[in-house]
């Protein structure tokens, strides 16, 4: 596997120097100025590749090009979105960048109730915990019927921990849930998100689905045609918020859109901890069973409990099989003869990075940790197999 690393330009705290460092040799990253639906510019992706080559380092993945709510309603202006995406795919193409992310979550991207969980060796994780989702959905956000997607016991409990809890707590569950998470297309306030919610009332799961499909059918045409390999990203966490639908959180979804869309350029991003987090997803099979639609992969690990919370575990540790993972996608590439991109994500709040300014989640010397963990995972897969060979 291709070991790259997420970068979010020419701000992100961890610099180029800091990739080549940590062992990665290529890199994720968007046009992150432009992520309001527009269409990129060759010069503008251009002007991208020439900063990560100029670090001596490959540009190999995309991540991402918007997906506007409009397209996930369409409503709107939503074909001419569609036509701007399928305008920077043309562009990432001409620029020979052949991989490109993209998720297909309504409203939210990956959401979080903690940022900074604080984790036993005294660094810190990033964690959804069920009972503040629930405090924050029913009792503070006040969505219209919440309480049915809730059970009593969840509400009880969510009550008696919003009673303990003062003004900043509230604020920066809010914070986590609704305004932040980087490069994220839109940030919203409290009633701007209500009123977002409120475009999805009519939309159900088959429908937000079938718009899916009709998205991915004609992006998917312009990708074959320019050599770009589509890799959607699952949702995350893997079930719904919010009262919106989910369409992407195990692998039968994952099939139903393969299904409905055969063309060889529709592929998946392997996201382990996404994935990982609903209990019914077996990250092995799926690594197996998916074979050449996997375009993408994303390392992480979680650790589930009982209610449906978990954190962001060790790469090696958690509920997913990770050597078992990244021993069937070392099958996969000298099956099919090609390196798949990986990036470690998510890693955990170490050493001195603590207190440092850093993009919760991506901080470098926990996703340094991730990946060489995982590069020791992969040699080790690599020289058990020739010796079996041999």
């Amino acid at each position: 596997m291709k070991q790259t690393w997420r970068w979010f330009g020419p701000d992100d705290p961890v610099t180029l120097a800091h990739v080549r460092q940590a062992g990665a040799v290529g890199i994720v990253s968007a046009l992150h100025h432009m992520n309001r639906g527009q269409a990129w510019t060759d010069g503008e992706v251009l002007k991208r590749k020439a900063e990560i080559e100029a670090g001596g380092l490959s540009w190999d993945v995309v991540e991402s090009i918007a997906v506007p709510e409009a397209i996930k309603t369409r409503t709107g202006d939503f074909q001419a979105k569609i036509d701007n995406h399928k305008a920077s795919l043309r562009a990432v193409a001409k620029a020979g960048i052949k991989v490109c992310c993209y998720n297909f979550m309504a409203i939210t991207d990956w959401t979080r109730t903690d940022l900074d969980w604080p984790l036993p060796n005294g660094g810190t994780a990033l964690r959804f915990d069920m009972v503040d989702f629930c405090a924050y959905d029913v009792l503070i956000l006040r969505r219209r019927n919440a309480e049915a997607d809730h059970p009593a016991e969840r509400i009880a409990a969510a009550k008696a921990r919003l009673a303990s809890w003062p003004e900043s707590k509230l604020a920066q569950l809010e914070r986590n849930l609704i305004d932040w998470v980087p490069a994220r297309e839109t940030v919203y306030d409290r009633q701007s998100f209500l009123r977002q919610l409120d475009a999805y009332r009519d939309i159900t799961v088959d429908g937000l689905r079938e718009h899916l499909f009709l998205f991915v059918r004609d992006i998917a045409q312009t990708a074959e045609e320019v050599g770009i390999r589509l890799a959607i990203h699952p949702d995350d966490p893997p079930f719904p918020l919010f009262g919106l639908p989910r369409v992407n959180s195990t692998q039968a979804d994952t099939q139903k859109l393969f299904d409905a869309v055969p063309s060889p350029a529709n592929g998946v991003t392997l996201c382990t901890g996404s994935y990982g987090a609903n209990p019914s997803n077996d990250l092995v099979k799926m690594a197996r069973d998916f074979g050449p639609r996997i375009h993408f992969a994303h390392l992480r690990n979680t650790t589930r409990e009982a209610d449906g919370s978990f954190f962001e575990a060790e790469h090696l540790d958690g509920d997913t099989d990770m050597i078992g993972v990244v021993a069937a996608l070392r099958d996969l590439e000298t099956r099919e003869a090609r390196e798949i991109p990986m990036r470690p994500d998510h890693g955990h709040l170490i050493v001195d990075d603590i207190g440092k300014k850093v993009n919760p989640g991506y901080s470098c010397i926990g996703r340094l940790k991730g990946l060489a963990e995982l590069r020791g995972v992969m040699r080790t897969v690599d020289a058990f197999r020739e010796r079996r060979v041999s």
